[in-house]
C-alpha cells in the first residue's frame, strides 16, 4: 500500500510539474521568420496585446485583410498589434510564395501590421506556436483547433492565450474592440 501512495505521490507532483511548466511558456518565448525571411523574436512584443491571425488570400475571408488593417490603424501602436501568419492548410487557399503573399497584402489591402512567413497551423507539420496557441498541455489555458482561415487568437500583455475569434468573426466585433479596450 505504501508503494502505491508513493507512485502516486511521484505522479502527482511530475503532473503538476509539466502544468506548471505548460503555464510559465509565453508568447514570448517563441522566434518566427518575417515575410521578408528575417528572424523576430516574440519578446519584442511584450507590453502590447497581440492579435494573431492564420491568412490566406484565396479565400472567401480574405476581405478580412481590409478589417484587419483598419482595426490594426485605430488601435495599433504602444499598447496592440496584429500579427499575420500566412498558411495554406485549407483547400490551397494560400499556394503563393511569401514575396507574392506580401505583394498581394499590401496592393490589394494596404497592410500594414507585420505578415510572417508562411506555416502550418495544423497538422503533422504544426509550427511550434501554433502548437503552444491550440493546445492546453502547452499554453495552460485551452485546447482548440485551427478550423479555418482568419481565426484569430487574443494574447495579453504578459504574453499569455486570452481567447480566439473563430474565422468568421469580423475583426471588428465587439468581442475582439472590448478585449483592446480592456
Amino acid at each position: 500500500m505504501k508503494k502505491i501512495s508513493f507512485f502516486l505521490s511521484i505522479f502527482f507532483v511530475l503532473n503538476t510539474i509539466h502544468i506548471m511548466q505548460a503555464q510559465e511558456k509565453t508568447f514570448y518565448d517563441f522566434t518566427v521568420k518575417t515575410i521578408d525571411g528575417k528572424d523576430l523574436d516574440l519578446s519584442d512584443f511584450k507590453g502590447k496585446k497581440v492579435l494573431v491571425v492564420n491568412t490566406a488570400s484565396k479565400c472567401g475571408l480574405t476581405p478580412q485583410y481590409k478589417d484587419l488593417e483598419s482595426l490594426y490603424q485605430q488601435y495599433g501602436g504602444e499598447d496592440f498589434v496584429i500579427i499575420g501568419f500566412p498558411a495554406n492548410n485549407f483547400m490551397n487557399q494560400e499556394p503563393g510564395t511569401n514575396e507574392e503573399i506580401k505583394e498581394f497584402c499590401e496592393i490589394n489591402y494596404g497592410v500594414s501590421f507585420p505578415m510572417m512567413a508562411k506555416i502550418s497551423v495544423k497538422g503533422d507539420d504544426i509550427h511550434p506556436l501554433y502548437q503552444w496557441l491550440t493546445s492546453k498541455a502547452e499554453n495552460g489555458v485551452m485546447d482548440s483547433e485551427v478550423s479555418w482561415n482568419f481565426q484569430k487568437y487574443m494574447i495579453d500583455d504578459k504574453g499569455h492565450l486570452v481567447d480566439y475569434a473563430k474565422p468568421k468573426e469580423d475583426p471588428l466585433s465587439d468581442k475582439i474592440i472590448d478585449w483592446i479596450k480592456s
